[in-house]
């Protein structure tokens, strides 16, 4: 991240509306039949923004850790332009730090260096009949939630470091019906109790994205990989994340 005065420097435009700073996994932009570009109005960060009158910077990819948001913070260029402009900061990472993963998680992500294509392909259809059967385990998950909370915290702490009065909101994993994890989501629980007491100690708000999309993801209505959702939990994760937002920036603007 660039230092607190090179944010002093830079002007912003105070007639533009707040940017809603979205750092989140593809469950941000994954629709009932797959990925959708980051303007799509039915996605669940589009509706946020939409009710308050304020713009989207969504920066997200399929698969992202906590790891991955705090990569991101330190190293895309989009997000450090958004900072400034900012209106709020929701991390959408952490429910799949809590999935199953008795493979590596570099190995996955390695797998698509390997050379030739040929043998590409072969390792990529070993990988994936191995984790959905060494799932069952239920460990180890892809990212331990003492380190999930250490990267959420970092974050946070950036954040806090440049702009102080930044709200700054965090989710509590998914639910997920997903082959892929061999249906086993055994480390939720102490990824969410490890959540909750970083949200407490640090006063990060936390929206419990179970919550707001178990129905739907159980239901016939969600992606058929079991894992993203329909459209109907993206409008109870927008309902949850408006609740959250608008206390926050509430509270904020009665500090100021």
């Amino acid at each position: 991240m660039t230092s607190s005065d090179d944010y002093q420097v830079r002007a912003v435009d105070a007639e533009a509306p707040p940017v809603l700073l979205v750092v989140a996994d593809s469950l941000s932009y994954y629709g009932p039949k797959g990925g959708l570009p980051v303007d799509d109005p039915r996605i669940w960060p589009n509706l946020v923004a939409a009710e308050m009158g304020w713009t989207v910077e969504l920066v997200a990819r399929i698969g992202w850790t906590s790891r991955d948001a705090w990569w991101a913070l330190t190293q895309d260029p989009r997000v450090w332009a958004a900072i400034p402009k900012a209106g709020a900061v929701i991390f959408g990472v952490g429910g799949m730090d809590s999935l199953p993963s008795p493979l590596p998680t570099a190995l996955r992500e390695q797998i698509r260096y390997v050379r030739p294509p040929a043998l590409r392909r072969v390792v990529r259809a070993g990988y994936q009949w191995v984790q959905p059967r060494f799932a069952h385990l239920g460990w180890p998950v892809a990212l331990p939630p003492k380190l999930s909370v250490d990267y959420l915290e970092q974050a946070r702490a950036a954040l806090a470091y440049v702009r102080p009065e930044l709200p700054i909101i965090g989710t509590l994993p998914s639910v997920h019906r997903s082959d892929a994890y061999g249906k086993v989501h055994a480390g939720r629980p102490a990824a969410e109790k490890a959540l909750r007491q970083w949200g407490a100690k640090s006063g990060v708000p936390l929206v419990d994205l179970a919550d707001a999309v178990r129905e739907n993801i159980f239901s016939d209505q969600a992606n058929p990989d079991g894992i993203h959702w329909g459209w109907d939990a993206h409008v109870a994760v927008a309902d949850a994340m408006l609740a959250q937002l608008r206390t926050v920036v509430r509270e904020e603007e009665q500090r100021g």
